[in-house]
């Protein structure tokens, strides 16, 4: 681990960085802190550098409530933010402009970018061994690319940096490249780096670094996204092909499996399906900003997370099949019993056990009071990410990485694509199965029908991914690849009103919890940030941000 003087080095760093990120690019006098207190040739265990090196995994997406105390996916149709004005809101309600990029992070991004040029630069000055410096460079563009991926799916073409550390005096008006361009760059380096990185099977204390099962996921997800209808209207055959076989690859390294402890993935330091993760120290943040807002003794919880009445109908019984299927056995009267196990692991409904005591959301329940404290607007709370404490009277410091990629991901991957080139094909099921069976649903087929169409298999899969990645920050991006947001998101979002009847029974009564306004002619991608206009004249505009 890092001791604390090597700390100081990259929180200075850090701190001059993110102050002068208003542009793609930044000052000289970052050149001469890092040149002169870190890449020492004197440093003959190379301490600083890899120092210098880890304060880069700082900038990776921090997730969970990381948009102002929220989930970027409180933007999507499955949920929405419980405090209002709350700037997911800005999504939703179609404020979104160069002026006001909500999920700005551009600057964020180009400094990470920086710095890892900023190592590639300057490591062969410090006497580490050569295998060494091999390794460390491809952790250095494996988080380059990362950043990259982080600007494309947001902006699409962006301007490619290449090892260059621009100065002051430099030409500072760079234009962007083609989205094919920034792909095409990003495939190139994870070609060049891969087998230089870690091994899959890392050791525990190399947790948290850069490794070739996660150059491998990022390779699947970035050609996933090119093979989608948002970057292939022509529906390119091959490159659907392309995303299988990259999905493929990650299955033949033979080191990931599912964990059997769906609730545990998210609060266990490594899992055999954790393939790249964010590591954090332990806290009760998660809970403490969504747990619902009835223990306030013993959680504190604000509740600052309402899933929607869309995302708990995504979950079929337990049995593998959609509440919506006569056969699968679901009772509207009682709508959270025989659930898919995922159900359980995600969202606190009223009724559930948690804290020692049931969850009230019914109308004047403990955890829906009314007035003016922050509270569901749905009906629920979020369950996901937070520690196992249902039969617990407070919560505790919880170990929580941020899974930037895992198993199940990649399967889900793999079956879209395979679908998408082939159809609803025997691989397809096989992918499939394997996570519903981890769901606890039984069967030779785990709920799927067979001999349907390639369009049914597709709603399958986005249904899966639905529920299996919710707020992992998928949805918010799946539905614009798919180029489904316009439908998803022009629709209201719904909630369920819960009144308590005098005999102890319930009633349930939908209703609409929000509207949204998706503009289709310009929202599948984000606004350049107006700062980059204004002083970059080669910066172009999205379209439909044009002033």
């Amino acid at each position: 681990m890092m001791k604390s003087k090597y700390l100081l080095y990259i929180l200075a760093g850090v701190c001059v960085l993110q102050a002068a990120c208003k542009r793609v690019l930044e000052s000289e006098p970052q050149d001469r802190l890092t040149g002169d207190l870190v890449f020492d040739e004197m440093d003959k265990n190379a301490d600083n550098a890899k120092a210098f090196l880890y304060g880069i995994y700082a900038q990776l997406p921090p997730g969970y409530n990381r948009t102002e105390n929220a989930y970027i996916d409180n933007a999507t149709d499955d949920g929405m933010a419980s405090q209002d004005g709350d700037r997911t809101e800005d999504f939703r309600k179609g404020r979104i402009s160069p002026l006001n990029v909500t999920d700005n992070t551009w600057g964020t991004n180009y400094s990470g970018i920086r710095r890892a040029n900023m190592f590639l630069s300057k490591i062969d000055k410090v006497p580490a061994t050569a295998e060494l410096k091999r390794a460390w460079k491809a952790e250095a563009r494996f988080l380059r690319t990362l950043f990259y991926f982080e600007l494309m799916k947001r902006w699409g073409g962006v301007p490619l940096m290449g090892d260059t550390i621009l100065k002051i005096t430099d030409n500072l008006n760079f234009s962007r490249s083609t989205v094919e361009q920034t792909k095409n760059y990003i495939l190139a380096e994870i070609a060049n780096y891969k087998d230089s990185l870690l091994p899959a099977n890392m050791n525990d204390a190399d947790v948290g670094r850069a490794n070739k099962g996660a150059a491998l996921a990022l390779k699947a997800r970035l050609l996933l996204y090119w093979a989608s209808p948002l970057y292939n209207p022509d529906n390119i055959t091959q490159r659907w092909t392309d995303a299988a076989n990259a999905a493929q690859e990650v299955t033949d390294l033979g080191v990931y499996t599912l964990s059997a402890d769906f609730p545990g993935l998210f609060i266990t330091s490594k899992t055999t399906e954790m393939i790249f993760a964010k590591n954090g120290t332990p806290n009760q943040n998660v809970e403490q900003y969504n747990g619902p807002v009835g223990y306030l003794n013993a959680g504190a919880g604000k509740g600052l997370t309402s899933p929607s009445q869309e995302l708990v109908d995504a979950f079929p019984m337990n049995n593998g099949l959609p509440i919506t299927d006569p056969l699968s056995g679901y009772v509207a009267s009682k709508p959270y019993e025989k659930r898919d196990a995922r159900f359980e692991a995600t969202i606190l409904y009223n009724g559930k056990k948690w804290l020692n005591r049931s969850v009230e959301t019914f109308e004047g329940g403990l955890d829906k009071p009314g007035g003016i404290i922050t509270q569901t607007k749905t009906g629920y709370y979020l369950r996901k990410f937070m520690g196992k404490f249902e039969s617990s009277t407070a919560y505790s410091n919880t170990i929580r990485p941020v899974i930037l990629f895992r198993y199940a991901e990649v399967l889900l991957n793999f079956a879209e694509a395979k679908n998408e080139e082939s159809g609803p094909v025997k691989p397809v099921y096989d992918a499939l199965g394997l996570i519903r069976k981890r769901a606890g649903i039984t069967g030779t087929t785990y709920g799927l029908p067979a001999g349907i169409t390639k369009d049914s298999m597709r709603s399958i899969i986005q249904n899966e991914r639905r529920i299996e990645l919710a707020f992992e920050e998928h949805r918010h991006w799946d539905i614009r690849r798919w180029k489904i947001a316009g439908k998803v998101m022009n629709a209201p979002l719904s909630g369920m009103k819960i009144v308590k009847n005098t005999d102890g029974t319930f009633s349930y009564t939908r209703f609409a919890a929000t509207t949204s306004a998706f503009d289709i002619t310009r929202m599948y991608w984000y606004p350049i940030p107006y700062s980059e206009i204004e002083t970059n004249p080669n910066m172009k505009q999205n379209i439909g941000w044009e002033y």
